[in-house]
């Protein structure tokens, strides 16, 4: 039965994906003591990206708020894989997202409130948390935007 994060994400006619698999050496997620830290989630769906290149020319910046989006809930996925249940999460603690961004492109924070807009629709008052929005060169797969997060777990 699903719980009551779950069930918020039907609620806004989402669900959980399936885990991404590691593109290299690491693990979607690991938790030391009560807290969970994310690898970096790209915006996968079904094992693509739906879209490529930098935000500010091949991405528009809509586009990329709901790749980070995605990747917010790629992320929460992973997090269940080692929590096991979503409703162990007591607060984001912190966001980190990276923006492939176009050399004039500025609106990194813009493109990361999709995944903090998400965070909180679907965690509430638990999904309030601290964040960095940083514009890089290039993401792996030439994705346009990644999110990294550590959430803490209750009992």
């Amino acid at each position: 039965m699903a719980g009551r994060v779950e069930a918020k994400l039907a609620e806004l006619g989402l669900s959980l994906p399936e885990v991404v698999p590691p593109l290299a050496s690491y693990v979607p997620a690991v938790r030391s003591g009560r807290y969970v830290f994310t690898a970096g989630q790209l915006p996968m769906v079904d094992g693509t990206l739906p879209l490529t290149g930098k935000v500010g020319a091949e991405v528009t910046p809509e586009e990329a708020k709901e790749l980070a989006a995605r990747c917010a809930l790629n992320g929460l996925a992973a997090i269940k894989s080692v929590a096991g249940d979503l409703d162990r999460v007591v607060r984001v603690v912190k966001v980190v997202g990276f923006v492939a961004s176009a050399p004039d492109f500025t609106a990194q924070p813009g493109v990361v409130n999709g995944a903090s807009e998400l965070l909180g629709e679907v965690l509430g008052d638990a999904g309030v948390h601290a964040r960095s929005a940083v514009g890089v060169a290039v993401l792996p797969l030439d994705a346009p935007v990644e999110i990294e997060f550590q959430a803490e777990l209750g009992e």
